[in-house]
């Protein structure tokens, strides 16, 4: 602590502050500081995006192409290519969702080629499936996947496989 020299001679007393606690408290202080820091380290999905393709490769990726759009209650619809495409609706489930990831890789590298998966959120879509979607694409080790709005195309194609299979 402080310590005061008592000298009979000597009018003016030496103050001497034990700086030892203050320097303890520093080092704990930076110590607790850089912790935290480590250990909030921002959570971060990494998101790959297609690149640009060439005409004549666009029959090529037409087959490695599924585009999901994910709706209200839940409900997932698939797609795959752009020339008529017939829809067909799935679950987020390891037999759904996990099952059409896996086939199409597989399919994607039969021919050399990544999957591509373009994933379309409708206005009542949840985030929840949004994001269980992404870690989807993260799990089966899909490397090319993009997220896009909903076209009213595609709307209406929806709307005619809701009403030919009786779904609100």
């Amino acid at each position: 602590m402080a310590e005061i020299s008592n000298t009979k001679n000597s009018r003016i007393k030496s103050v001497r502050i034990d700086m030892t606690p203050m320097v303890d408290l520093a080092f704990l202080l930076v110590t607790f500081f850089m912790l935290t820091t480590t250990f909030l380290k921002p959570k971060i999905m990494k998101l790959t995006m297609p690149e640009k393709s060439k005409d004549k490769e666009a029959a090529v990726m037409d087959k490695v192409t599924t585009t999901l759009v994910l709706d209200k209650n839940n409900l997932l619809y698939y797609y795959q290519g752009a020339e008529d495409p017939q829809v067909f609706k799935t679950d987020y489930s390891a037999s759904g969702l996990r099952k059409l990831a896996l086939e199409m890789v597989k399919k994607g590298a039969a021919i050399h080629k990544d999957a591509i998966f373009i994933i379309k959120p409708t206005e009542q879509a949840s985030y929840q499936n949004v994001v269980d979607v992404l870690d989807e694409m993260t799990i089966t080790n899909v490397k090319v996947y993009a997220v896009q709005k909903l076209y009213p195309q595609e709307v209406a194609l929806i709307d005619q496989y809701k009403a030919k299979h009786n779904i609100r």
